[in-house]
């Protein structure tokens, strides 16, 4: 894993190399082991690298084809380079070392483009083509691995992380107005937008064109694309059990090669502990990780958010060497600075705790396994799916669903909450914005199973990918290269043909409930809706104990609801509670405090608003102020 930048002047002058290295010196946490840059004339490349698999020389950057005209600057891990290596030598062409970059760069000249769907990995590239005089972008199936871009003012930049393009003098950083509604809708961007104004993510699965003769923004193809929809081969339940056995353990082995040591994150869920389990089988002593949470402020639901005791069960069995860590209700307000400098725009739910845990992992190993991606793609939140599997048509999944992903202000109030850019924003149609996200896929409705496939295919196309970039940053944010075996193109390929019966039970006795709702997750809610997952409860089955793999979901979150209104309630007052406050130039200053009122008075659970208006507030302090 490693870091990427790089510039095109679109006026044609030479590009100059300090402007490329101030990108780069950005970058250094993602890439602290070497740096390059290489320029041809109005173009040029820079490069961090973190070195996991071969340490040596020839794997720096930016790599030379050995034709000589192409030119290769990337970030990620290829699982199945070894196959390519072996499959391009028996073709003629010259494979120079190990390094997975140098398969990458002699697919490319073999392949072109089309390579990238042989890839199988974590990947975000750069490739300057002089025999098509053009620039590549691309990066993976599910965007794990971040890469933004940039066109204005006399140049085209891109880079791994938005702080290197803060770096180049023609980049101003403003506010996008226009994201503001789409953000404060889904929590969330299910696009390409980004809080940054004229910065846009790359998006996941595609590859961009952009010709040095005519330079502008990319032209862009998506190569491969989430499809829920099942095999219909009419197997057996044990037969699709076996497999996913099989690949699961596949999947861990491979994201488990390296040059350096390998450890896991172990939270004390399914997911983790499989996974954890598999490597540990593997491996002797490999390093295990958890964080919990002090409950002695915690209330109803939130004292099972500490998981530290079935962690630590499994840890033993296991045979891991683990370690531990207790987050406390100031240490939200101690890390702030830093988790805003690095996610560098708010994106999905609380993730402070990621930054913790991934500082605590990088004091023993430099690659970590994490279970990202196991809920996406077997099921895992099913109290979502279960309000829209007995809708008839997509018209009526699409408002359904859309009312439910509204996390932070409903629709029927943002007019206010955002009244002093709503002269800008307004006319953002949120409501239209969901329903683009489902423009490639199948809107047909039938049964149940087509509406909860239509449901996977949104989460997995939106809410996994923000998570993907919190995780990516957070983790590199000190040199800590994340690995999903989940994310394995063998695997997912599994899970979308999967018959969705698979997952869930009884789709027709379905019930459904607001997970931020009183209760919510109450015992008697779960026992109904807790069947997320089962055939990878079936398979967790044989390592984990049954009272684990039985569990039912929790996800990776603090008491925050209760922090908010008592041990960190001043300093949620400090920060929001002050109209003069620059986030309410934006913001309508007495609707957002009366939303956070009605938390601190416990009449609505506001936690992801608060947590929300924190990140914004802290990161006009952090990159427009």
């Amino acid at each position: 894993m490693s870091a990427i930048a790089g510039i095109i002047n679109t006026d044609f002058s030479p590009v100059a190399p300090n402007a490329l290295k101030a990108m780069t010196d950005a970058l250094a946490h993602r890439g602290p082991d070497s740096e390059g840059i290489f320029c041809h004339s109005h173009a040029g490349l820079g490069h961090r690298r973190l070195m996991t698999v071969n340490s040596g020389p020839d794997g720096d950057q930016p790599m030379r084809s050995a034709c000589g005209k192409a030119f290769l600057v990337y970030d990620g891990i290829l699982f199945n380079y070894r196959e390519l290596r072996a499959e391009l030598r028996s073709l003629g062409h010259f494979v120079p070392s190990s390094d997975d970059a140098a398969v990458v760069l002699a697919a490319w000249i073999a392949w072109g483009p089309a390579c990238l769907e042989r890839f199988n990995g974590h990947f975000a590239l750069a490739m300057l083509d002089l025999r098509e005089n053009a620039l590549f972008l691309a990066r993976d199936r599910y965007g794990t691995k971040p890469l933004y871009w940039y066109c204005a003012n006399g140049v085209f930049l891109f880079a791994s992380e938005v702080k290197a393009l803060c770096k180049h003098p023609a980049f101003s950083a403003k506010v996008d107005l226009e994201g503001l509604p789409e953000y404060f809708t889904f929590q969330n961007f299910l696009g390409s937008r980004t809080l940054f104004a004229g910065v846009s993510l790359f998006p996941k699965a595609s590859v961009g064109k952009i010709t040095l003769d005519a330079p502008g923004d990319p032209r862009i193809h998506q190569y491969w694309d989430y499809q829920f929809a099942e095999s219909g081969l009419g197997r057996n339940p044990g037969q699709y059990v076996e497999e996913l056995h099989f690949l699961t353990r596949q999947a861990v082995y491979r994201h488990m090669a390296a040059d350096v040591e390998v450890g896991a994150y172990l939270s004390g869920g399914i997911d983790s502990g499989l996974l954890s389990a598999i490597a540990a089988s593997g491996t002797r002593y490999i390093k295990s990780f958890t964080c919990g949470f002090d409950l002695s402020s915690a209330s109803g639901l939130e004292f099972g958010f500490d998981e530290r005791v079935r962690a630590e069960a499994m840890s033993a069995l296991f045979k891991t060497e683990h370690y531990e860590m207790v987050l406390k209700s100031g240490d939200m307000e101690r890390i702030m600075p830093q988790v805003m400098r690095h996610i560098e725009e708010p994106r999905v739910g609380q993730s402070y705790p990621n930054y913790y845990m991934a500082q605590l992992a990088s004091k023993f190993v430099k690659i970590v396994l994490s279970g990202a991606g196991g809920d996406e793609l077997f099921a895992g939140y099913p109290w979502r799916y279960y309000r829209v599997c007995a809708q008839k048509d997509f018209s009526s999944f699409a408002d359904e669903y859309y009312d439910f992903w509204q996390r932070l202000i409903p629709e029927n109030a943002l007019r206010r909450f955002l009244a002093p850019v709503w002269a800008q924003a307004g006319h953002v149609d949120a409501r239209g914005i969901f329903r683009q996200t489902f423009s490639n896929c199948s809107r047909t409705i039938e049964r149940p199973e087509d509406a909860i496939n239509l449901s996977l295919y949104f989460e997995a196309h939106t809410f996994l990918q923000g998570l993907l970039l919190v995780d990516d940053k957070l983790s590199m944010a000190h040199g800590l290269e994340t690995r999903a075996p989940f994310l394995d193109n063998d695997l997912v390929d599994f899970a979308l043909r999967c018959p969705v019966r698979l997952k869930l039970n009884e789709l027709e006795k379905a019930v459904w409930r607001n997970e931020n709702e009183p209760g919510a997750k109450s015992d008697t809610y779960f026992r109904k809706t807790r069947d997320g997952k089962k055939i990878l409860r079936l398979v967790a089955d044989k390592y984990i104990p049954h009272s684990v793999s039985q569990a039912e979901k929790q996800g990776f979150s603090a008491p925050d609801a209760s922090w908010f209104k008592g041990e960190s309630l001043k300093f949620v007052k400090r920060r929001l509670l002050n109209p003069k406050r620059r986030i309410y130039q934006y913001i309508d200053a007495g609707s957002a405090i009366a939303f956070i009122q009605e938390h601190l008075n416990g009449a609505v659970n506001r936690r992801l608003l608060i947590w929300s208006l924190l990140c914004f507030d802290y990161w006009l302090e952090t990159f427009i102020d």
